[in-house]
């Protein structure tokens, strides 16, 4: 199959789940996140504020903040590029326009601070053995991750997104490891 074949099955299987199943499956895999070795020792942890259809993070945002790190967040600014912003809460957060979906109010970080102990929590359509990275098809993470390479890359997915192999090109960034549930 092709990227957008494998999207297109990857939301049909999504639909066999309810929110509460999903919901349930989030809390497991953001607990082997949080208690994760790499999440326990890094200062800066970025992670993304879910959309209802990816591995729920919103409270585990939290716990990260009651953890004492230092949480941040991208925001979409075009249709290629997104920025860096720090979390400090849900009120730090608004609905963007014209979806609705809430990003950071907080200023704009300069990537270059951003590069010290950092681990990157990254969402995906799909994911395979190898840490191949299927996104939504716009780039965004891939070109971002390629501007933090020393930057530990954890993948989180629901079960059915992690498959046997993904089409991969070399503008695609492999994450470091994935993580899911059995």
């Amino acid at each position: 199959m092709n990227k957008n074949e494998l999207r297109k099955y990857i939301r049909e299987q999504k639909r066999h789940f309810t929110q509460q199943q999903l919901g349930e499956m989030s809390l497991r895999i953001m607990s082997s996140v949080l208690s994760h070795p790499r999440v326990q020792e890094a200062d800066t942890i970025l992670m993304y504020h879910s959309l209802p259809d990816e591995v729920d993070t919103h409270s585990a945002l939290d716990q990260l903040l009651s953890m004492g790190k230092k949480v941040l967040l991208p925001k979409v600014i075009s249709d290629t590029e997104m920025t860096i912003h720090e979390y400090t809460g849900r009120d730090s957060l608004q609905p963007s326009e014209p979806y609705g979906i809430l990003e950071p109010t907080t200023p704009e970080l300069s990537i270059i601070n951003c590069q010290l102990s950092i681990i990157t929590i990254v969402p995906g359509m799909a994911f395979d053995r190898q840490g191949h990275r299927l996104g939504r098809g716009k780039g965004y993470y891939d070109r971002f991750l390629s501007c933090i390479p020393n930057a530990y890359k954890l993948g989180v997915c629901f079960p059915f997104q992690m498959l046997e192999i993904i089409p991969s090109e070399t503008t695609d960034v492999v994450m470091d490891e994935v993580i899911t549930i059995a």
